[in-house]
């Protein structure tokens, strides 16, 4: 039998602790005893470092026997409290202020003192990394100790190799950050390929030391072979990584190059920093920006660009030759230009990243549904389609109400048909229950059922199905206009993982605010078509 052993011995033990070693037949009277006697005792507070009176017994079990929860928890918390007043855990807490404080003298001398013969500590991962990280960072921001702190951290990372402790990601990025801070971007970029050697996936942050340090020395092919290292191993760069680019090859006089970055950095990231945009006015202030370029062009490839493209960008690198019109300007609240008077126009997303959404949410879509009932919705939806907008009915049913508004959907419905050059109709998404059952019954809205109906824009989603991954797919698909106050935040969304989606959302989706009348709502619907599809307008001459 296992019984824990009590930590403070001078309670007594009970009734109910003795039933554990009374035989059966003492039991009853024990329990009757028990409840005599607790019948009189004052309400008590169990004190911190006791344990409860069923816990306590006379005999002190082996370590061997301990078992069950009672036992389990308090051998936990005994290896954790051992593990933290023991010698490891005791240097690992001050390395551990150590990094929170920058404070790299500190733990040079607490790893010296670790090392020593009168008193060693064995040395973890995770003494290993505090060292590296405190001395890559000194080395990185202080240059009066820069050399001293990088020698003794490849001292560090050489002894770690020797006693067998095994790098992760963290480990080799400090010392990729230590060779970037002696001016070696070869040795850094070497840190990372052995990474991915081991199997340690490299992170962005593994990758600017040798980037950033290949950029610093204007070496662009370098930094090139970094940036294609990062494509390979799908490492995206954000814009400090960007901007380090942009500025070695307009340095360079890369035309080709800064045209690549330019339009990369359009679509990765949202809104550059002043630094970054005083890169860009410097190259096209530049004499090299001014050769570049070609006098004669195909007019009519430059349309097939911008349509395959996505508008706006037409992929046949610089056209025409002299220098640039360069200056700052402020836009007013409709996109206006205040120094040229143009307006500023929404480019959409390259069709071929819209396929590739399209194709992975359909994957995801057949995981979590039935498989025939999502295949017969994009058959249907071939067939009926492609729509201007798409409508998450329930959504937009229920807004500011007790109960669902097929009128208020209907109003939507007619908002997006005046402001669409087709005049016509969205599509409906709405779960075949509600197309079914409750009020949908009422006469008034049987007559809008059946004017969505005898459209071709109605689709009701089948019982037991998601109607989230219905009305998202025909949205992406068709590259419309979706109208939903939600905000897609749910793991349903989050499983997309990718930048592609919260780009997706800014220029498609239009929240329903449910004014009455419609005129603001209306405005809302014409800005953003304007907005999204004001390419399609002038390059494809389709429907919009």
């Amino acid at each position: 039998m296992r019984v824990a052993a009590a930590a403070a011995g001078g309670l007594r033990p009970t009734a109910a602790t003795l039933l554990l070693f009374s035989p059966p037949h003492q039991h009853r009277r024990l329990l009757s005893l028990h409840r005599r006697a607790t019948q009189h005792l004052p309400f008590a507070r169990r004190r911190r470092d006791s344990y409860s009176t069923a816990t306590v017994a006379a005999p002190i079990p082996k370590q061997e026997d301990a078992g069950g929860a009672g036992g389990e928890a308090e051998g936990k918390a005994t290896r954790r409290r051992r593990a933290r007043d023991s010698p490891e855990g005791n240097l690992r807490h001050q390395l551990d202020m150590c990094s929170r404080n920058a404070d790299l003298t500190t733990a040079l001398r607490l790893y010296d003192a670790a090392l020593s013969a009168d008193s060693p500590v064995p040395l973890s991962l995770h003494h290993y990394n505090c060292l590296l990280y405190l001395c890559s960072n000194a080395a990185a921001s202080d240059p009066d100790s820069s050399a001293a702190a990088a020698r003794r951290g490849f001292d560090i990372f050489a002894r770690m190799e020797a006693n067998g402790v095994q790098p992760n990601e963290a480990t080799l990025t400090s010392v990729a950050r230590l060779a970037a801070a002696t001016r070696d971007p070869a040795m850094a970029f070497s840190v990372v390929r052995r990474m991915a050697t081991a199997g340690i996936p490299p992170r962005l942050r593994s990758y600017g030391p040798a980037l950033f340090a290949y950029c610093e020395a204007k070496d662009a092919d370098g930094a090139q072979q970094v940036e294609a290292h990062m494509d390979a191993s799908g490492v995206v760069p954000e814009e400090p990584e960007l901007a380090a680019l942009l500025r070695v090859n307009a340095d360079k006089g890369r035309a080709d190059e800064v045209y690549r970055l330019l339009h990369r950095t359009r679509v990765l990231v949202r809104q550059v920093c002043d630094t970054t945009a005083q890169v860009v006015e410097a190259w096209f202030r530049s004499d090299a920006a001014s050769e570049a370029g070609v006098d004669k062009w195909d007019p009519r490839k430059v349309k097939e660009g911008v349509i395959k493209g996505g508008g706006g960008w037409h992929g046949q690198g610089w056209l025409g030759k002299g220098p640039w019109s360069v200056d700052w300007s402020e836009m007013d609240k409709n996109g206006t230009c205040q120094r040229c008077g143009e307006r500023l126009v929404c480019i959409d997303i390259d069709p071929s990243e819209t396929e590739n959404f399209a194709n992975s949410l359909t994957e995801l879509a057949i995981k979590r549904e039935v498989k025939d009932d999502f295949l017969g919705f994009q058959s249907w939806l071939r067939r009926h389609g492609p729509f201007d907008a798409v409508i998450d009915a329930a959504n937009v049913g229920l807004y500011n109400s007790k109960s669902f508004s097929f009128s208020q959907v209907n109003s939507v419905v007619n908002a997006i048909q005046r402001v669409t050059k087709s005049k016509k109709l969205p599509l409906i998404i709405l779960h075949r229950n509600r197309v079914n059952g409750g009020n949908a019954k009422a006469p008034y809205n049987q007559k809008i059922l059946e004017s969505w109906r005898k459209a071709g824009a109605l689709y009701a989603t089948p019982p037991g199905s998601n109607d989230d991954w219905y009305w998202l797919y025909a949205a992406v698909s068709c590259q419309s206009l979706l109208v939903t106050n939600d905000e897609m935040r749910d793991h349903l969304f989050q499983l997309l993982g990718t930048s592609f989606f919260p780009r997706w959302k800014e220029k498609h989706q239009t929240n329903f605010l449910g004014e009455w009348p419609y005129s603001s709502f209306t405005a809302s619907l014409f800005n953003c078509y304007s907005g999204i599809c004001r390419w399609k307008l002038a390059c494809t001459n389709d429907n919009w």
